[in-house]
């Protein structure tokens, strides 16, 4: 899925397209967004027959030797979400760690503690149908707020949190590293979907509870 992109990886996934019958390259003509993409991507995944999607970043931050394992874990567990747990190394920033954390609490207390391991880790197995049913109904979670409520909302959902641990690289921007993460902008659209999850989450709360005794 390319969303928008214009430094030319377009032209380069298509050529490799050519030389690769099962590779299906996607372009999108202006960059709505990470959850956008995912929407799209997922959408025509189903309508040829799909049941399941794997979502990995594109900036060499995640793991590719670590597909195999993520997709055995969907198998063996097909109404669970594979989430990343990230293992960092000394190229991550101190604040991009610590601050995860917030988020993570966050999305814990929403879940009552029902397993989300790390909330934003975008390297991740969902079933589609279930994605899609939660994205379908509401207009958000279409930029950096995907990740963290996705998470949240399959949970809510009934679909059990399956935890793996992955490694996660920071690449400089010599490596090809490039951030379009915006401190303000970024934490300002968390803060305001963490308000939204907390609103749903008091209404959710007796059913929640339910679960998390039978758990």
């Amino acid at each position: 899925m390319v969303d928008g992109s214009t430094d030319g990886t377009a032209e380069g996934l298509r050529a490799l397209e050519r030389e690769e019958p099962a590779l299906k390259v996607m372009v999108l003509p202006r960059n709505g967004g990470k959850g956008a993409a995912v929407l799209h991507g997922i959408s025509q995944a189903a309508a040829q027959g799909f049941t399941h999607a794997l979502t990995m970043d594109s900036d060499g931050q995640h793991p590719a030797a670590s597909i195999p394992e993520f997709m055995a874990r969907s198998q063996a567990e097909p109404r669970a979400v594979v989430l990343g747990v990230p293992v960092f190394d000394a190229s991550a920033p101190a604040l991009r760690v610590k601050g995860r954390r917030v988020s993570n609490w966050w999305a814990n207390m929403e879940t009552v503690g029902l397993g989300i391991e790390d909330s934003l880790y975008g390297f991740r197995v969902y079933p589609i149908a279930d994605l899609v049913a939660v994205m379908r109904h509401q207009p958000w979670m279409r930029r950096f707020d995907f990740d963290p409520e996705a998470a949240v909302r399959l949970v809510w959902r009934g679909l059990t949190p399956v935890n793996v641990k992955a490694p996660v690289k920071y690449l400089k921007p010599e490596e090809g590293g490039v951030s379009h993460f915006n401190y303000v902008r970024d934490n300002a659209l968390l803060t305001w979907m963490h308000l939204r999850l907390v609103a749903e989450f008091i209404v959710r709360l007796p059913w929640l509870l339910r679960r998390r005794i039978g758990k």
